[in-house]
C-alpha cells in the first residue's frame, strides 16, 4: 500500500483494497438488507462514511476484510434497531399501513438451496452465508459476527446437518469443511 493510496483519516486502510473487496461487501450488505437493492447500497454508503472520516477506525487486530464485513455487519444491526423501533412506533400508533416501514419483508431466492439457507436460523445462515459466500473463514466469520470460533464451529455445523436434512441428501452431501 503506497501514502498515497491510503486514506487520510484511516491509514491501515487504502483504496484499492476497498476496491478489491467492494464486491463481496455488497453481497454482505445485501444479504444484511434482505437483498433490497437500495438498502443495501445506502449501507455501503454509510459503511465508506465510517471508515472514510475515521469513525470506524482500522487497528490491524482482524484482516482488513474481517475489519470491513463487521463494520458492515454492526451498521446493518443498528439500522434494523432503527426500523424495529419504527415498526413498534407503527403498530402502538394502530397504523396499517406497516409498508411504509422499508426493508422489513423478506424477499428469497426461488432457488431450493437458498431457500434452505434462509430457513437455517440467524446465526447459522449468517455463518453458511460469509463462509460459502463471501469466501471467510469460520474464524473470520465468528469475528464478523462477534461470536467465539467455537460457537461459530457449532452454527456452522448444525447448519451443514440441517441443510443436509432438508436436501434430502442431495447437493448438501458435497459441502467442503466436513472434515472439521
Amino acid at each position: 500500500m503506497s501514502d498515497d493510496d491510503a486514506l487520510a483519516n484511516n491509514p491501515g486502510i487504502s483504496e484499492s483494497a476497498l476496491a478489491e473487496l467492494h464486491d463481496q461487501l455488497f453481497g454482505w450488505a445485501l444479504s444484511r438488507c434482505n437483498h433490497k437493492r437500495e438498502a443495501a447500497e445506502d449501507l455501503m454508503q454509510q459503511t465508506y462514511v465510517e471508515l472514510l472520516t475515521g469513525k470506524a477506525v482500522f487497528e490491524q487486530r482482524s484482516s482488513l476484510k474481517t475489519f470491513v464485513f463487521s463494520v458492515v455487519q454492526n451498521l446493518s444491526r443498528a439500522r434494523f434497531r432503527r426500523l424495529s423501533a419504527r415498526f413498534r412506533m407503527t403498530q402502538k400508533l394502530a397504523l396499517n399501513d406497516t409498508e411504509q416501514v422499508a426493508g422489513l419483508a423478506l424477499d428469497t431466492d426461488t432457488s431450493a438451496i437458498w431457500q434452505s439457507v434462509q430457513m437455517l436460523p440467524g446465526r447459522q445462515r449468517d455463518v453458511i452465508e460469509l463462509v460459502f459466500c463471501r469466501e471467510m473463514t469460520i474464524e473470520e466469520a465468528a469475528s464478523v459476527m462477534s461470536v467465539s470460533v467455537g460457537t461459530a464451529r457449532v452454527h456452522y455445523d448444525r447448519a451443514k446437518k440441517k441443510l443436509r436434512q432438508r436436501m434430502d441428501g442431495g447437493l448438501a452431501d458435497n459441502m467442503p469443511g466436513d472434515d472439521l
